[in-house]
Order: structure tokens, then C-alpha cells, then sequence
């Protein structure tokens, strides 16, 4: 297990050289989505249209933060803790395709993510649950926010990081999956606990 310190824009090399179980601080440019805005970004993309931000190298947060707004009318994070990312894996290429290296969120993807993670360089990170207060910590500014009109949960975020984590990884670009091996480890464990009988 290593710990690694990374800026955005993420580099493809960078990121096929972390393996399960490193751990990850990130620092520049992390985007939230959900549900409706990876709907909303595969949809443009479907009929040739613009996306509102530069995804390449970029980190995506399956997340709905809470934030308010200062005296001033500029927003400010108040938290933000992982939602649950299997929700996501129909988007799996989509992602790669846009060049995101990394995927933050809880609970880990399925294969369709882990064969994307593979095929395009990019990694899933686990947040801790349950932390979205002490992850905030680690958010400085909000850069601006785009599809509000979807509702602050589902509307895409942009913040500025700096050092956010600590994040594990999940799931990496060599079909590692920490998620598949405790899966796997915890079926055994049943099938020997509860034998079937013959």
C-alpha cells in the first residue's frame, strides 16, 4: 500500500501505476455528478453536443454536496459525503470515453466499470461514508455549479481540491477489485459455514 498525492489534470501513466488498496489525496478540479447529469452528459454526447467542462484527466465525485450561499452570493461547501456508485455503471464507457481518470463515490461498481478502468486508464476511489464533513475539509472553493436547475444534489459541481481524501483504491486499471474479492472471499466463506447437502 502506497500513499500518493496527485493533481488534476490526472495523467493516464499516473494512474495505471496505482494499484488496490493505495492511497489517493487529489488536489485541483473534482467535478460531482450523479444519476441525471451522467444521463444528461451521455444524452449531449448522443446527439453531438458541447459539454459544459473539459472532463479529460479530470476526477468525478458520485456525490451531492450541500452547499450555501455567503453574503456575497458565493457559494460555500458545506458537505459533501459519497453516494452509492453502482447506480452509475451503465455509464461505465462513457466515462472512459470522456477521458475521466478517476471515479469517487462508495460502495464500488461492477465489471462493465472494472473493464472500463482497464480499457481507458482510470481508477474508482473510495470515500469514506459517513465523512462528509471531514471531506468538505478538503474542498477550498466552489468554482461554479451547472444544471442547478436539476436540484443541488444532481447538478454538476465543480470544486477546487486540495489534498481531498484520504481515498482508497477500489478498483484499478489491472482488473483488481476490492469489492469482487470480498464478495468472493464472503461466498466461500458461506459455502463452508452452510454446505450444500448432497
Amino acid at each position: 500500500m502506497s500513499k500518493h498525492v496527485l493533481h488534476m489534470p490526472l495523467r493516464e501513466e499516473e494512474v495505471r501505476q496505482l494499484k488496490v488498496g493505495d492511497v489517493v489525496y487529489l488536489t485541483g478540479h473534482i467535478f460531482t455528478a450523479r444519476d441525471m447529469a451522467h444521463l444528461k452528459i451521455r444524452t449531449l454526447l448522443e446527439q453531438g453536443g458541447e459539454l459544459p467542462k473539459d472532463f479529460a484527466g479530470a476526477a468525478v465525485f458520485h456525490a451531492g454536496p450541500v452547499c450555501l450561499k455567503d453574503e456575497a452570493g458565493n457559494w460555500k461547501l458545506n458537505v459533501v459525503g459519497p453516494t452509492t456508485s453502482i447506480r452509475m455503471e451503465p455509464y461505465a464507457d462513457v466515462v472512459g470515453k470522456m477521458g475521466i481518470r478517476a471515479v469517487i463515490g462508495k460502495g464500488g461498481m461492477g465489471q462493465d466499470t472494472l473493464d472500463a478502468c482497464e480499457k481507458y486508464g482510470y481508477v474508482y476511489l473510495q470515500a469514506a461514508p459517513g465523512c462528509a464533513a471531514k471531506l468538505a475539509q478538503g474542498i477550498r472553493s466552489v468554482y461554479d455549479v451547472t444544471w442547478f436547475e436539476m436540484g443541488m444534489p444532481e447538478a454538476l459541481w465543480d470544486l477546487e481540491a486540495v489534498e481531498f481524501g484520504p481515498l482508497v483504491v477500489g478498483m484499478d486499471t489491472h482488473q483488481n477489485s476490492i469489492y469482487k474479492t470480498l464478495r468472493e472471499a464472503a461466498l466461500e466463506k458461506l459455502e463452508a459455514l452452510y454446505p450444500e447437502k448432497g
